[in-house]
């Protein structure tokens, strides 16, 4: 053999074992995925129902397992019994650990334990087509007074810290999702279930809210739920002019609460006694991640409309208008910030107007809460605008996706980008994927439950059978 055929033989050699190496490594830094280009709401992906449930009900094997045999959706029924006492959710069907399969999964129904799972494969495969954690909402969240027992705030840090930088929030993504390529990597999570959470979770309404500001940004409002019940939200004021509203709870009953804010986290909140001319208030301390620790409730007069500012750090002026006469009285408080009480005195008439409880200012910053409607939320929805911000809603950051099922309420459609009905409803499923919505088809186990076109996710109880695998297949699913 001569030196050149010695030389293009040796090159020949190395370019076989160069092809045999990339084969074991994957495709190239910056390499296409096939599948890439395609927009998301037109792909279709391998999905899986009640994915906790493995083969107790159905044949889906471990989260782990579904996971490397492609499935891209995995469903967890969630429920918030005994949240205060185990500090989160348990997964299970009709009930915590109903129906779920232990084999190759968490010994426990706590959610965050078969969240870490998912992270955890999906930090291990970091070009994995774009991976969506349902979450089937078993309970009413609402009735959760608080972060403490497992309102929508504990479960949005929960979401948050389980998948960090790899969560995509649906808050960044206020159109179209993109192509599977820009998507590669990212968890994206989805509320689904109970209908009163999920709405909730998009608006929130009441009636007579009012506000107060801070110099350091932080915002509190305080509102009566139109029932008597007497709610707040914290939240800080952004550089964008934004309100990041971050915690959330019921702390009384009552009607037409006011409320007053210092520039350490103090806060003094009035209000009117829902059955009678009482006039209460409470003290309460603003901590870094917005929780409020609150004192009792006191009375300190009778009367209607009370109004409540700082005029410094530890004093205050309150006035309300008597309940027999258009006269309005003021009070003078002291506030002992240790012991969380006020010490009024100085009670007399005042002709100065009722104070604008609705509006609040701290510098240039500057907010205003009211009730209306937004689009397809009611007239009662929580509202505020800044400088900044002509009208947004008071509502929970948007970590999650709503999910959107035939018979919801219409805030639930506004600008929802995933649907779902049973896999039997094809003319709700065929209907929403030509709108190029991403449409979920649940109970998915037969191939007569396919529509064209197909549902973006046929979430099947049994991934493995060989009519759903050629499905997918035929189909192009993307993993």
């Amino acid at each position: 053999m001569t030196t050149l055929h010695l030389e293009r033989h040796r090159l020949a050699v190395v370019a076989v074992a160069l092809g045999a190496a990339a084969a074991l490594i994957g495709p190239a830094a910056g390499a296409a995925t096939p599948g890439d280009s395609l927009p998301f709401a037109s792909a279709i992906f391998k999905a899986t129902h009640n994915s906790y449930s493995g083969n107790v009900d159905g044949s889906k094997g471990s989260i782990t397992a579904q996971l490397d045999s492609g499935v891209r959706f995995i469903e967890f029924d969630i429920h918030d019994n005994g949240y205060a006492t185990n500090g989160d959710y348990s997964i299970g069907h009709n009930s915590p650990g109903d129906a779920v399969d232990h084999t190759g999964n968490p010994a426990s129904n706590r959610l965050r334990d078969w969240l870490q799972v998912i992270n955890t494969w999906s930090a291990a495969h970091p070009a994995h087509a774009p991976l969506v954690v349902m979450l089937d909402l078993k309970d009413n969240l609402t009735d959760n007074p608080s972060f403490a027992e497992g309102n929508l705030t504990a479960l949005n840090q929960e979401l948050s810290d389980a998948f960090g930088p790899r969560l995509l929030p649906a808050k960044e993504v206020p159109g179209a999702l993109g192509t599977i390529g820009s998507l590669r990597g990212r968890v994206l999570t989805l509320l689904s279930g109970d209908a009163g959470t999920r709405t909730e979770y998009r608006r929130d309404v009441g009636a007579d809210p009012a506000v107060a500001i801070n110099a350091r940004g932080q915002v509190v409002e305080v509102h009566d739920n139109g029932g008597g019940s007497l709610w707040y939200w914290t939240g800080t004021y952004g550089s964008d002019g934004r309100i990041t509203w971050r915690r959330h709870g019921r702390y009384d009953s009552g009607t037409t609460p006011a409320v007053a804010l210092n520039d350490n986290g103090q806060l003094v909140e009035v209000h009117k006694s829902q059955n009678n001319s009482g006039l209460w208030y409470r003290v309460g301390q603003l901590d870094a991640t917005g929780e409020i620790t609150w004192s009792a409730s006191r009375q300190y007069d009778n009367g209607v409309q009370p109004t409540v500012r700082f005029t410094a750090a530890g004093t205050l002026r309150e006035v309300h208008r008597s309940q027999s006469s258009s006269q309005n009285w003021a009070w003078a408080g002291t506030l002992d910030a240790s012991a969380l009480t006020v010490a009024w005195s100085g009670n007399a008439k005042t002709a100065d107007a009722l104070p604008d409880k609705a509006t609040a200012a701290s510098g240039s910053s500057r907010v205003t809460v009211r009730t209306g409607t937004d689009g397809a939320a009611p007239a009662q929805t929580l509202l505020y605008s800044t400088p900044a911000v002509t009208t947004d809603r008071v509502r929970y950051v948007q970590t999650a996706f709503d999910e959107y099922q035939a018979g919801d309420a219409a805030v639930l459609q506004e600008g929802a980008q995933f649907y779902a009905a049973t896999a039997t409803n094809s003319s709700f499923i065929t209907a929403a994927r030509q709108s190029g919505h991403s449409v979920r088809g649940w109970d998915f186990d037969s191939a007569s439950n396919a529509t064209s076109p197909l549902a973006n996710y046929p979430a099947t109880n049994h991934p493995s059978d060989a009519w759903y695998t050629n499905l997918l297949t035929q189909s192009g699913a993307v993993s």
